[in-house]
């Protein structure tokens, strides 16, 4: 009893070997398992092990200090959290050191961003050297805000609040929710606007946008735009009088409305030279036959112009099948596209996320069992996936040829090389952020910082 160290629920220590010489801890012996913050985890093989790589933000409330860590693994367990979801991470040892004594722990790996503490101390660390008083902290010696930044090698800044909105239609959808959240992270105040809720004053001396009830919109430092497609005619409006106004947009209105028109869209990124699937365009209904014989012949693919995420995406596997399909399309008076059917994608296509001319993250779409497409909003699955230059150079100016400063480009491998299946101005970040473990809502933040402080100076 006498040798064992008194902590209380939250103490600072050291990870002297993985580089991390101050870090707070949540003291928890109701967990078992001790956990460290980490994301853009990438395993590797070194001297016949494997290892992990990857980053933390050391400082709490702080996820513009990175440090990136390399450590062997040695296992993979399924972990249990406290709100009883099940996770496999990978698991490392590393010596834990206090003032007074360091001892070799296990810690699980995974993202705790939503987490107070970027570490939690479980019971297996501290069993037969510590016993807890939940009713104290820093037993072990305090350290200021300060000293941590110091000691991180961090340059203390002016605070760079912004007053930033996310222009959307549904606050609790997963993206304006991280986009919100990541923002506030960063010391920013954010807002939600409610596209159909806002309407717009057009004048030469006093332009202006309302909010329900009457409130004027005139403080703004940037806007993210995320307007679903039902609303595009009015979101771009809206988007596009921000912008009058001077107020820096993430995408502006004439990229977003240009990459919603997928003729267009394609139009333009075969004038700037990029890959694309052999893809044909008709109106009349005499011309379908030559339309299927344009793209191969069957099998191929049917997509409507307005659709989304998926929908409006048919596979005709006969030429008759084809006929059918468009034709009664076409009877409807929707426009649609045909386009060849790259077989060897084998129901897999690829989403490279792209912020600010950089290809921030990127993952594999599979499509589900009996389906031909990839889409995990109907029962894909994602994956992380290693993407080659190529695909990279291709991502980056698909983006760029559209005018979209973040964009979510969707490739497919073939035979031919990567082809550009289409570019989505307002692309979701729940799937990719799971399957990634990216921070994208803090990129797309960071970002606008980035072009606000330049247009500042």
């Amino acid at each position: 009893m006498e040798n064992k160290l008194i902590v209380g629920s939250e103490e600072w220590c050291s990870l002297p070997e993985i580089g991390l010489p101050m870090i707070k801890a949540r003291v928890d012996s109701g967990a078992k398992t001790s956990a460290l913050h980490a994301f853009n985890i990438r395993t590797f093989m070194r001297s016949g092990d494997q290892w992990v790589s990857f980053e933390i933000h050391p400082i709490q409330r702080d996820d513009r200090t990175v440090v990136r860590c390399e450590a062997r693994v040695v296992d993979r367990r399924t972990i249990k959290s406290s709100s009883g979801e099940t996770e496999s991470r990978f698991v490392i040892k590393t010596t834990i050191q206090f003032y007074n004594g360091s001892w070799d722990i296990e810690l699980t790996l995974t993202n705790r961003d939503s987490m107070g503490y970027r570490m939690l101390l479980g019971r297996e660390a501290m069993a037969g050297r510590m016993l807890v008083d939940p009713s104290l902290s820093f037993c072990l010696g305090e350290h200021s805000v300060t000293e941590i930044r110091r000691i991180y090698g961090v340059e203390e800044h002016a605070p760079r609040n912004l007053k930033i909105a996310v222009l959307a239609s549904n606050p609790d959808l997963y993206s304006n929710r991280r986009l919100m959240e990541a923002g506030e992270a960063r010391g920013h105040e954010m807002v939600f606007l409610n596209i159909k809720q806002c309407y717009m004053k057009l004048d030469a001396d006093t332009p202006e946008v309302h909010y329900r009830g009457g409130t004027i919109i005139n403080d703004l430092d940037a806007v993210i735009p995320r307007i679903r497609p039902s609303v595009t005619f009015y979101g771009c409006a809206l988007t596009r009088h921000f912008e009058s106004l001077g107020v820096y947009v993430q995408n502006r209105s004439e990229a977003i409305s240009g990459s919603r028109d997928k003729l267009f869209s394609l139009q333009l990124l075969q004038k700037s030279g990029l890959d694309i699937p052999t893809t044909g365009f008709a109106n009349s209904p005499n011309d379908t036959q030559d339309l299927i014989n344009m793209v191969g012949g069957a099998p191929l693919i049917v997509k409507l112009l307005e659709g989304t995420q998926g929908r409006g995406v048919v596979l005709a596997e006969t030429d008759k099948a084809a006929e059918s399909v468009i034709n009664a399309i076409k009877s409807l008076r929707a426009n649609l596209l045909v386009q060849e059917f790259v077989k060897e994608a084998d129901g897999k296509d690829l989403r490279l996320f792209v912020i600010d001319g950089k290809v921030v993250t990127s993952m594999m779409r599979t499509a589900a069992p009996g389906e031909f497409r990839a889409n995990i909003h109907q029962g894909g699955s994602a994956s992380l996936v290693k993407i080659t230059a190529a695909e990279r150079r291709l991502a980056v100016k698909a983006a760029k040829t559209l005018g979209l400063e973040v964009a979510g480009v969707d490739i497919i491998r073939s035979k031919k090389g990567p082809l550009l299946l289409e570019v989505n101005s307002s692309p979701g970040l729940e799937g990719i952020e799971a399957a990634t473990g990216k921070d994208v809502a803090g990129a797309m933040i960071l970002a606008i910082e980035k072009h606000i402080g330049k247009k500042r100076r």
